[in-house]
């Protein structure tokens, strides 16, 4: 392989690590608004397979590929609003709660699934001028579809709203500790459910990315697992915006990894079955030698009464 190869392989692996790292790093995101608040949510990978599937479904029949991607964000916080009203409101142990919404997208996106629809194109590749020319680093970073650049910017702007606003000193108060937080005058309910709904958006627009970004199609269990990958990206990245978006590289990274080695052919040599284990293979190694080091929010999972 020449020198010219290599280049070409090396901008494919990269551009495919941080496109294929966004739906992960969205979905951590959205985790991490949600268990920073206190409620835990395993239900990412509901969130955004039902998000992609009425993504793609209204961006179909109205012929507007944005106007999916608005339905998906909505059908997103939706879902979310369902989870913290099982949780918040019913007190539902939230582990299951977030198992019904999984459930509930798998059945009702499998049962509506229909392949005569199609999208009339989708998101577009937005190149910024003389920034995407750029040797090696234009076209990683200067040359994406929008939902991947807004991913880059969701990261930075969370990581600004929980550690330099009010609003994120009162959400990962209510996180820490509740009774302390309502004393001192902050509606607990009412955060976690904002909390909830704005991390089930961001789980949204990660179904928006499958559907109307990456694929411009949909197809049953489309997440394919991307959602519980996010949980694991978050739990690496210790509830940290900035950290879960390093995790959700790795993991984009890993996955982007494979794909050239069984474009380049190496899927001859070995099973590519085996090449194609890779990134969940690295999901069970960081789940097993740095959960137990992570230190979730004090009081997540635990059901608030006010007295």
């Amino acid at each position: 392989m020449n020198d010219i190869d290599l280049n070409l392989v090396l901008v494919a692996v990269l551009s495919g690590t941080l496109r294929l790292s966004t739906p992960i790093a969205l979905g951590a995101l959205g985790g991490i608004f949600s268990e920073r608040a206190g409620v835990v949510n395993i239900a990412i990978e509901g969130l955004m397979l039902s998000a992609a599937f009425t993504g793609f479904l209204v961006g179909a029949s109205s012929g507007n590929v944005w106007l999916g991607v608005l339905a998906a964000i909505l059908t997103g916080a939706l879902m979310a609003l369902l989870h913290g009203a099982l949780s918040i409101h019913l007190r539902v142990d939230q582990i299951i709660s977030g198992t019904v919404i999984n459930i509930l997208a798998v059945g009702l996106t499998g049962y509506f699934y229909t392949s005569n629809v199609t999208l009339p194109g989708k998101l577009p590749s937005m190149p910024i001028p003389l920034l995407s020319q750029i040797p090696i680093a234009g076209p990683v970073l200067f040359d994406n579809p929008p939902i991947t650049y807004l991913a880059l910017i969701l990261v930075a702007t969370t990581h600004i709203v929980l550690y330099h606003t009010q609003w994120g000193l009162r959400l990962r108060a209510v996180g820490e500790n509740p009774r302390a937080a309502d004393t001192v005058g902050i509606n607990v309910i009412t955060t976690r459910y904002a909390n909830v709904v704005i991390g089930g958006a961001l789980a949204g627009l990660a179904g928006a990315f499958l559907s109307l970004e990456a694929v411009g199609s949909f197809e049953r269990l489309m997440t394919n697992g991307r959602g519980f990958i996010a949980l694991a990206a978050m739990i690496f990245g210790n509830w940290n915006p900035i950290g879960a978006w390093a995790a959700a590289l790795l993991f984009g990274f890993a996955n982007a990894l494979q794909s050239q080695l069984q474009f380049q052919g190496l899927g001859s040599i070995i099973p590519h079955q085996f090449i194609g284990l890779l990134p969940y293979v690295l999901t069970i190694i960081v789940l097993a030698g740095f959960v137990g080091r992570a230190r979730p929010p004090a009081a997540v999972g635990q059901p608030y009464t006010k007295e």
